[in-house]
Parts: C-alpha cells; structure tokens; sequence
C-alpha cells in the first residue's frame, strides 16, 4: 500500500492557477486491498451474469430481464455502495463508489440501468431526503427490493431543464399534489417502482413557480402510464420510455427537500452523473481494448498475426494513452470531492449538506470528466471496429455492441457542447464572485508575452522537471486566451460559444495531461521503476500540447486581428512548446507489453 498525503485544500478549478505536488494527488494504484475485493466482485458478476446474456439482454421482449439482474446485484450490495449504513447501504466514500462504476461500465445495457438507478435514482434521496423519506425509500432501493427512476427531460425540455411543462397542483387542504405531465427518455421506466419526477408547482390561482421542485412518486399512487420501450440505436437492453401522469395524486409529504428546489437538486445530481459517466466509460474502454488486443493476436493477414504490424501497434497505444489518462483525472477529481467532504464534516457539516458542497464545488471538473471520458470512449470504439476490420463490422463480433452503445454517452448528462460551455461558463462566474483569482495571472501573462522568454533550462536531476515547465506554460495559454476574449467581449461572451468550447478543450486537455503525469511521478517516487508509464504520460502530453495549440489558435482568430492577433499567436507558440519525442517508439513500447500479455494491462 503506498502512503498518501493527498489531503489537501484544493478548490474546483484551482488547477488553473496552482501547481499540484504528486502527493496531493490520489491515483488507481493506492486503492486498498477492500476496494480491489469490491471490483473483483463487481467483474465476477459481469463475467458470470451480464457479459455471457449481452444478446439475450438486447432482445429482451420485456424489461424483467433487466430487473432480475438488478435484484442480483442488489443481493451482492452493488445497489447500495452510496448509500448510508443506518439505511441499509455500504455508506462508501466517493472514489470507492467511481470504482464501482468504473468496473461495471463494461456491461453494456446493464450498466446503463445499474447507474440510472444508484446515481440519479437513489442519490437525490440520499443528499436531499428528509429522515422519514430516508427510512421509507433507502432500504428498498440499497437492497434492489425497489427500482428507481429519474423523470426529468420532457419532449421541450433537455438541456433546458428549467423549462419543464409538467405541473403539480397542490390541493385546497394542502395533503396532497396532482400531478399532469409528459416525462421521456426515462431509464427503468418500464420496471419502476419509484419515480423521481420533476414538476413546477401551480397555486391554483394561475401563479405557476419559476423553478422546479420535486416528488417522490410510487407507482402505486395511479395516474401513471407509459409508451412501449424506445426503439435506439444503441443501449438496446436498458429500458427507456415516455411516461405520462394523469391527476397522479401525490402526499404532500413526497414533495423532497423544499418546494421550488428541484432545479437546484438535478444540477447538483448531474454532477454526480457526470464524473461517474465518464470513469464508466473508461471501464467500458478498458473492456473494448481487451477485446482488441486478443483479436489482433489472433487474426494472421500476409502469414503474419496483425498484432505484429506498427498500424496496429499504433492503434492499440493510443487506445491505452488516453483511457490511462482519462482514469487518472476521474479519480483525481473523485479524491477531490472525498478530500473537500471530510474536510467539511470536521468542520461541523452534515454528511449530506457536505456531499453536495463538495460536488458543487467540482462541478467544473465534473463537467470535464463527462466530455473528456464519452469521447476517449468513442475514440476506442472506433479503433476497435477498425482493428477488427471487416469483423468489426460485423453484429457477431463485440465492437458492432460496443460501436453502437457508446455514441450516447455524448449526449447522457447534458450534451458535451453543453458541458463544454459549462465548463467556461463556470469558471469565469468562480472569477467575478472572486472565489478563483484568474484574472490576475491572466493580466501577468499577456505582460509575459511581450518580454524576452526564458530560455533557462531545469536540474536534469528532478523528475518531470522539464515537462512540468511545459504544464505551466499550458495553463499560461489558457491565462492568455481565456483573459483576452473576456477582455474582446465581456458579458456577452456566453454569446461566442465556439470560442467557449475551444477554451474548454485547453482546459480539458491541460487538466488531464497533469493528472497523468502526476500519477506517473507519484508512482516512480514509490515503486520505483514505471517506464512504461512514463511512455503513456509523455505520449499523452505531447498529444495535449498539439490539441492546446488548435484549439487556442480556433479561438485566437476568432476575436483578434492585426498585432493583437500577431502577439497572442506568438505567445501561443511559446506556450505550446516540447521538445521533440519519438512517439512511434513509446507507442510500441506500450502496445507490446499489452500484446504481451494479451489484454488491457495498465
């Protein structure tokens, strides 16, 4: 077991402006003997129970299937890694709960109702439920013995949730809500028996409330029906309908939290959703890239097994620098979150007021872990089908699955644009609150750009010392173009959203290349030799360097013109510079040893 010393105060987004030391942060490797008997059983369950049924799931007549499946992972505790011990959960912390996850993102269909369920089905209970809703609802849904559902998107509703049509009238006595609406795309719906449904309460007096609140909806209650399952592209075996409530008469105690809080509690669920879709993905990843290596090492072209040739070689490395990377900023942010909870119940804070302060808190990276995890995993996908060739496009083989399942975890938990645009948006609001000081140093670096650069070289002697340069001249590019389109435009640069999403890739892309190299010293500083890492974090930085340099060039000519737009390419290209590295050879080194050993092995 390594010693960690990650406790650290450390502030969403403050790795924009604040240099991590290694051992600050918290990495897969540190996980105790506990939490890898958890993930061996999470993958003993999928290899006995979902993997050998995927196409028996898929085209499944009904949602009973699925249901069974969800009581045996009940049986197993799987339902109930977040929730309290007094109400029959295992009360884990936050990253132990992303393992979870993480492992059981390999399971197609399955896993998208497992999540539906534990995250956005279960955790608005756990954060915002009063004690009698606790004790009523939590031992059901921890034990598998309820199934939950989340009713938020209506057919004029997604991203915008806020503008939801379905309304509750509360009753002359005050006992109760009717409720008249039209939820869709609702995962478990068809196998439900707990609904947590989204509404905007009418007074009855034609006075409609601005914002949401929320209930607690048993099947039972009536007033409930629903389409036959979507037909979709992918995801074929989880359970999505359209759900209509007609005069569902709900007690007024069912209301959670407090009324007009229900926009606040699926904000602060999405964070959850988020962070944990994307380390799901990299378990998804992981899965895909297992496959991969074995066909390649059984699949001869030209007398010869294809594992063997440098375009595949290629391949399969870039699968695995960027889930190493993507893994490793899950839990980095999850550590996080666990860190900035502790702090806050020693500080008096209930567990669950401390929870959500704490994701609040890292919504910024939450949003990233989203964009960043969906898309390594449509990358990997993508790869898959090719190394498996004309195979791969075949539905005998697991990369058509795994193709088709992928493509919507882009658009789960709020679209990547709308996480992109999130992303910045909540940075630059941290600024002007003054919680997160990015002006200043933004200021210092466009002084910067127009000194003599330093050409001082680092102590050979000290790990990363040089790539830790090339780290903080990344976040130097983000400074300058961040500070400079707030500068062009001001309020209104909400209104430029592509140059938002450029800003978001640089940040992104800075984010997740110090995570892995951070992970990687951290593991050379205790293990001692990680070569092999160390040729997946140098990879991945050189990559991120290159993505940082487009995505600040998109933005720089967007807004700027004549020496203004002169000088920011100039300080662009000085923050954006590595020195060379033969990438062809840490890529072999990396695809050999998992050729080697026939699987995913990092």
């Amino acid at each position: 077991m390594i010693a960690t010393e990650h406790k650290a105060t450390i502030k969403g987004g403050e790795f924009l402006i604040k240099e991590t030391a290694a051992s600050q942060v918290f990495i897969p490797e540190e996980f105790s003997e506990e939490q890898q008997m958890i993930a061996a059983t999470c993958r003993e369950f999928l290899e006995r129970e979902i993997w050998p049924r995927l196409d028996e799931i898929d085209h499944a007549k009904s949602p009973e299937l699925i249901a069974s499946l969800m009581d045996k992972a009940g049986e197993l505790g799987l339902l109930g890694t977040s929730v309290p011990e007094e109400f029959g959960g295992f009360g884990m912390n936050f990253n132990t709960s992303m393992l979870v996850t993480e492992v059981t993102g390999a399971g197609h269909s399955f896993s998208v109702a497992l999540s539906a369920h534990t995250g956005i089905g279960t955790l608005p209970i756990v954060y915002y439920g009063n004690e009698e809703q606790k004790a009523k609802y939590l031992p059901k849904l921890a034990s598998g013995e309820w199934k939950a559902a989340y009713c938020l998107t209506e057919p004029d509703s997604g991203s915008d949730a806020n503008s939801g049509k379905t309304r509750a009238r509360l009753s002359e006595d005050g006992k109760y809500y009717t409720l008249n609406g039209q939820k869709m795309w609702i995962t478990n719906g068809g196998f439900a028996d707990l609904f947590i449904v989204f509404a905007k309460v009418d007074d009855g007096s034609g006075q409609v409330d601005k914002n949401l609140s929320a209930f607690l909806i048993e099947k039972d209650f009536g007033g409930i029906t629903m389409n036959e399952p979507e037909h979709k592209m992918g995801i074929k075996g989880s359970d999505t309908r359209q759900i209509f409530f007609n005069d569902c008469q709900v007690p007024a105690e069912n209301l959670l939290s407090t009324r007009g809080n229900g926009f606040k509690i699926a904000v602060n669920i999405l964070n959850v959703g988020r962070i944990k879709l994307g380390v799901a993905a990299v378990g998804g990843a992981k899965k895909v890239i297992t496959n991969a290596i074995q066909y390649a090492n059984e699949r001869q072209q030209f007398g010869t097994l294809i594992s063997s040739f440098g375009a595949i070689k290629h391949k399969l490395a870039e699968m695995a620098v960027k889930v190493y990377a993507c893994e490793t900023a899950c839990y980095r942010a999850g550590q996080n979150i666990d860190d900035l909870i502790e702090s806050l119940k020693t500080n008096g804070m209930s567990d669950a007021d401390a929870k959500l302060k704490a994701l609040e808190q890292f919504a910024i990276e939450c949003a990233m872990m989203k964009v960043h995890g969906s898309e390594v995993l449509d990358y990997v996908v993508d790869e898959g089908v090719q190394v498996y060739g004309g195979m791969g496009y075949s539905a005998d083989a697991p990369m058509d699955r795994a193709y088709r399942d992928a493509r919507i975890n882009r658009i789960f938990e709020g679209t990547n644009e709308i996480n992109r645009m999130l992303t910045v948006d909540m940075i630059l609001k941290r600024t002007m609150k003054g919680e997160l000081d990015l002006m200043g140093p933004a200021m210092a670096v466009a002084k910067e750009i127009m000194s003599i650069p330093d050409f001082s070289t680092e102590e050979e002697e000290v790990l990363f010392a040089a790539e830790k340069k090339v780290l903080r001249n990344l976040k130097k590019a983000v400074l300058m173009v961040a500070g400079a389109a707030v500068q062009k435009f001001m309020m209104k640069l909400s209104e430029e959203q592509e140059i938002l999403m450029n800003l978001a890739d640089m940040v992104i892309e800075t984010y997740v290349a110090e995570s892995v190299l951070l992970r990687v010293e951290k593991l050379a500083n205790t293990q001692g030799d990680a070569a092999l890492q160390k040729d997946l974090a140098l990879t991945y930085l050189h990559e991120a360097v290159e993505k940082v340099n487009n995505a600040g060039r998109a933005a720089i000519t967007s807004f700027a013109e004549g020496d203004e737009l002169r000088v920011m390419l100039m300080g662009l290209k000085r923050f954006t510079k590595i020195e060379p590295l033969n990438l062809k050879e840490t890529r072999r080194r990396i695809a050999d040893a998992m050729i080697a050993e026939n699987k995913y092995i990092f």
